[in-house]
């Protein structure tokens, strides 16, 4: 007989051995994957889990998705629905089935494209396509505004329904694109690239009205959100309802929930302009009312200045200050007549009632030299005060604007009484008055 130790040893499972390792190697080797298929079988127990197969034209495969996760369909699972589920691969223990346990549940049309929007949202957003800090500002008031949609449909009549209410004066170029089916995404990147390289307008909105995701997809395709990000005007994002989220939205520069909304974002109200312009206009025109206000008073007080100064002016008050002094010369004459006059009576009376003929002789010759030094005093003070009355009458005389009249000059003045200095301050056909030594002048300027 052979030797029982040289026998190879058996490894034995239990069942339950065998179902748990087995379990273990389908979890550990497949991750979480998407699988599409039909829904049969559909069984929901009041534990709020459900169980079901999912099947193809060849295959089906037992799944079953537990209450917590079942909470996050959007949609009531029904049989012959064709579904997506994104599911781990694993076994159930107790009967050996294989089966897949259901992690998410879409369907199946809806969220391929649900899948590749968010793949696709991630791969730009990675590449800093939809970062702030690139995001370009809208102008203020655009001068000209390119709208990105299709020619026939009711979003190009809301916009510019909207624009012709706000802003009727700003000019709009209408690039018309297909916005959904096969040529959209060249015919959307065509345009957004034809305005880029006209650079006819300052700001681009690209609009279109509600739809389906489907509807929507030219919206959410790589070729034209590139073509957006390298345009170098200011986008706005109008596509569909406010519900609708496009990967348009997050390139656009600026997004609004319709087309309506666009509009409005990008046209400023003219009503505001034109109350801006209105404030504006009072603004200035109580600054240049204040303004000639205030020239008109400068004008005043400088003619007043002038009349102060003028020569005419001057020449009365020197011919005044001449009667003031001829008048004192007049008082102090009379004044030391007078007092001479009192002594010599004094004096007389004192001869009289004295009466030595000696002293009286003496007080003649006395009175002589008195009377004669009087006398003498009295035409020096007079010749003094007209010598000075002389110099006076030739300083006025030689600064006097009459005498230079004499000489054969003339004064010029405007019609407001201004005095002519240069040619350039007239003007053709105004009224000048010229003043000469014997009368006046009036003329006209040529």
């Amino acid at each position: 007989m052979p030797n029982e130790d040289l026998k190879p040893q058996r490894t034995i499972y239990s069942v339950s051995e065998l179902n748990h390792t087995v379990r273990g190697l389908l979890e550990s080797q497949f991750p979480l994957l998407w699988v599409e298929g039909e829904i049969s079988n559909l069984a929901r127990p009041a534990s709020g889990h459900i169980y079901f197969s999912l099947k193809d034209a060849r295959a089906q495969v037992r799944c079953a998705m537990f209450k917590g996760r079942k909470q996050l369909v959007r949609f009531n699972p029904e049989n012959g629905q064709q579904v997506l589920i994104r599911a781990r691969v694993g076994l159930y223990e107790a009967r050996g089935e294989f089966q897949l346990i259901a992690e998410s549940m879409e369907e199946a049309g809806d969220g391929a494209l649900r899948r590749a929007f968010e793949e696709l949202k991630v791969k730009l957003a990675n590449e800093g396509l939809f970062d702030d800090d690139i995001k370009q500002e809208l102008p203020e008031l655009p001068k000209h505004i390119g709208v990105i949609t299709s020619a026939t449909g009711a979003a190009v009549r809301d916009v510019l329904s909207v624009l012709k209410r706000r802003f009727p004066s700003i000019p709009v170029t209408v690039y018309p694109v297909s916005v959904q089916g096969e040529k959209a995404t060249a015919e959307i990147s065509h345009a957004l690239h034809l305005a880029a390289k006209q650079k006819r307008c300052d700001v681009i909105l690209l609009v279109r009205g509600g739809g389906s995701l489907e509807d929507l997809w030219a919206f959410n395709e790589e070729q034209v959100i590139r073509a957006m990000v390298s345009c170098d005007i200011p986008i706005i994002s109008g596509v569909g309802h406010e519900t609708d989220t496009t990967i348009a939205d997050f390139a656009a520069d600026h997004r609004a929930a319709t087309p309506s909304a666009a509009a409005e974002l990008v046209s400023p109200n003219q009503q505001t302009y034109l109350h801006k312009l209105q404030t504006y206009q009072r603004n200035l025109t109580r600054l240049i009312k204040n303004q000639l206000k205030y020239a008109h008073e400068q004008a005043q007080w400088l003619q007043s200045r002038l009349k102060n100064q003028h020569p005419q002016s001057q020449l009365m008050q020197q011919s005044q200050q001449l009667d003031n002094l001829t008048a004192d010369l007049q008082s102090a004459f009379e004044s030391v007549v007078s007092e001479k006059k009192h002594q010599l009576k004094y004096t007389l009376q004192n001869l009289i009632n004295n009466r030595p003929d000696q002293f009286i002789d003496y007080q003649k010759v006395q009175l002589e030299d008195l009377s004669s030094r009087l006398l003498y005093m009295a035409q020096h003070s007079v010749e003094n005060k007209q010598q000075q009355l002389a110099n006076i009458s030739r300083t006025l005389q030689a600064v006097s604007p009459l005498n230079t009249l004499s000489r054969g000059y003339s004064i010029t003045r405007d019609s407001k009484g201004r005095t002519v200095t240069q040619a350039d301050q007239l003007e053709k056909g105004e009224l000048l008055l010229t003043q000469l030594q014997s009368g006046e002048i009036k003329s006209r300027v040529e």
